[in-house]
Formats: C-alpha cells, structure tokens, sequence
C-alpha cells in the first residue's frame, strides 16, 4: 500500500507504482467520484478506445422499445 498527501492547494500525487500498474500518462484526464466517503479516481477512457468490448455480447431476452414502462 502507498500513501500520498494533499497539498495547500489540494493536488495529490499519484504514486509513481500505480501510475506505472494503469499507464497513466501526463494530461489524462480522470474522473473523480465520491461513494460511501471513498474518493475514485477513474481514468477517461476514449470513446474509440471501447469500439468492440462488447463483441459477441448474447442479446437474446433484452427487452424491446415496446416492452419497457
């Protein structure tokens, strides 16, 4: 586990390990939420990026336009 500080003006370090471990890089964008008083960091991922993630997703029994309320 590693540990970084805020600062006076309320930046933080993203640890060098974990910036490594996500292929993080310098003007990425991150989303930042708050859930049960944990702060996530989640990285921007482009829309370009996710072109095919769901390849060969079973669609069967979803509900049609007509069957929803």
């Amino acid at each position: 586990m590693t540990y970084t500080s805020i600062s006076p003006k309320f930046q933080i370090v993203i640890p060098k390990e974990v910036r490594r471990k996500m292929a993080l890089r310098p003007k990425q964008r991150l989303i930042v939420m708050e859930k049960r008083g944990i702060i996530h960091l989640i990285p921007e991922v482009p829309l370009a990026k996710m072109k095919g993630f769901l390849k060969g997703l079973d669609t069967a029994g979803l509900r049609d336009k007509k069957d929803r309320l």
